[in-house]
């Protein structure tokens, strides 16, 4: 090329093939999540071992699921701020150790439910970290034609898989060893966290928006090794313009209102409705007539359908990425009318079958809507919008459990359980249902992200 050529980073990303170095990265990224999703549905099984030594009633039983979110919500609206002014990877380290540090010690110390809710609430700041930035990094890094599945295989497989290991813990490990025992393995964290201090490196979008060249130019060459020699020369700038120092009011501004407010609305109340259903689903079952290990083994049920569900969904979204909007919203309605059935109707065959359409349509969506939001801001507030989506939302992972604890404790059955989750989960598809297909496409929508600018020079 001439040396009057210029190259967009981020085309020159986007229409890349998956290369080996996109691999290597989308495993550890998935392995990241992997935890995260482990540690944050591991204390739905830790309810049943503790209510009675502990005399905890139901709303209590709900904090502690909620303690962990509670962090969670400040981990994920905060981090984005240092993330989007520091860099990804030195933000997701650090969110790493907070997390392998205080899930040990509540293995070792969390001996009350004070205890136990204030260790779960500090690990929670770290939790809040992974996902959110794991999402804004694998975005910043797939190629366009795939970005949906390949996020669903790099963050949301993980999440489901760490879910999935939580529930298989809690049915076949808790009865020998006690509930510490899910914690004691959740500390096997610490050998990734020493593999991603040698392995990740910063996001190439990040490296281009503050000219780290030398960086950048070496990851490329990983990334698309067939163009190595063009990047060996070259020289870059990132996109006119100051970084925006207050990312937050940037989300808000009149470009990006709309989109904001909405994908925050969906995420509270899909969220709520999530974590309300992953937190009580075992203790309601057995209240339903399942037994131990069939209503514990419901939790690791819904988490494995959530993957094939967003899996789906991904495909779907990648082939008319303006439809994404309208395609999340029918993912909701089917879900939460399939949980409100769940009020009319019981048996062993029929609670599972509505428990793996709740975690196909409802977590699944849920994996995807994270991906939209990624893909709705640029590069220099993308780890705060996601940071926010989560961080909002994260308030309705934590009123979920506590608010349907309160309502069965005022009612004395299950069925309110349902009529919640299946009617938050209706809101949230009308919610995110109200985003036109012109609201979702990126590069016309007022409101949304216009197509990033960063070069490259050669």
């Amino acid at each position: 090329m001439g040396t009057s050529s210029e190259i967009d980073v981020h085309e020159e990303l986007a229409g890349a093939a998956i290369s080996p170095s996109h691999k290597v990265l989308g495993i550890l990224i998935t392995l990241i999540t992997l935890f995260d999703g482990y540690d944050t549905f591991n204390p739905a099984y830790v309810i049943h071992y503790v209510m009675q030594p502990w005399g905890l009633v139901p709303s209590q039983a709900g904090l502690l699921v909620s303690s962990g979110l509670v962090g969670f919500l400040f981990g994920a609206i905060g981090h984005g701020m240092v993330a989007d002014r520091f860099g990804r990877r030195g933000t997701l380290l650090a969110g790493l150790w907070i997390v392998n540090v205080f899930t040990l010690l509540t293995a070792l110390f969390a001996h009350d439910f004070l205890s136990f809710c204030g260790l779960r609430f500090v690990t929670g700041l770290g939790l809040g970290v992974l996902l959110p930035l794991g999402t804004t990094y694998i975005n910043e890094l797939a190629p366009r034609r795939v970005s949906n599945t390949f996020s669903l295989w790099g963050v949301s497989l993980g999440w489901s898989l760490g879910g999935v290991f939580a529930g298989l813990v809690g049915v076949y490990l808790t009865p020998l060893y006690g509930w510490p025992v899910l914690y004691w393995l959740g500390a096997m964290s610490i050998p990734l966290t020493l593999v991603v201090h040698a392995v990740l490196p910063e996001s190439p979008k990040f490296l281009a928006a503050r000219g780290r060249s030398d960086e950048l130019r070496a990851l490329l060459a990983r990334l698309r090794p067939e163009r190595a020699e063009l990047y060996r020369n070259a020289t870059f700038r990132a996109a006119a313009g100051e970084v925006t120092r207050n990312t937050v009011s940037a989300l808000l501004s009149p470009r990006y209102r709309r989109v904001s407010l909405t994908i925050w609305i969906t995420a509270f109340l899909s969220l709520f409705a999530i974590f309300g259903l992953t937190g009580w689903i075992p203790t309601v079952m057995i209240k339903r007539g399942e037994t131990f290990a069939a209503s514990f083994g419901f939790g690791a049920l819904m988490q494995a359908t959530s993957f094939l569900g967003g899996l789906t969904l991904a495909m779907l979204a990648d082939r008319k990425l303006g439809l994404v909007p309208r395609y999340l919203s029918a993912w909701w309605v089917f879900g939460g009318g399939a949980v409100l059935a769940l009020v009319f109707v019981s048996g062993h065959g029929f609670n599972l079958a509505i428990v793996a359409i709740a975690g196909f349509c409802i977590i699944g969506a849920q994996h995807v809507l994270n991906n939209f939001t990624a893909s709705s801001y640029e590069t220099d507030f993308r780890a705060s919008g996601v940071g926010m989506e989560l961080g909002v939302g994260r308030v309705g992972a934590i009123l979920g459990p506590y608010v349907i604890g309160l309502l069965q404790q005022a009612t004395g059955g299950p069925d309110v359980v349902f009529w919640a989750i299946g009617g938050a989960a209706i809101v949230a598809a009308l919610a995110i249902g109200s985003l036109g297909p012109a609201s979702a496409n990126p590069s016309t929508a007022t409101g949304a992200a216009l197509p990033e600018q960063e070069t490259l020079r050669a």
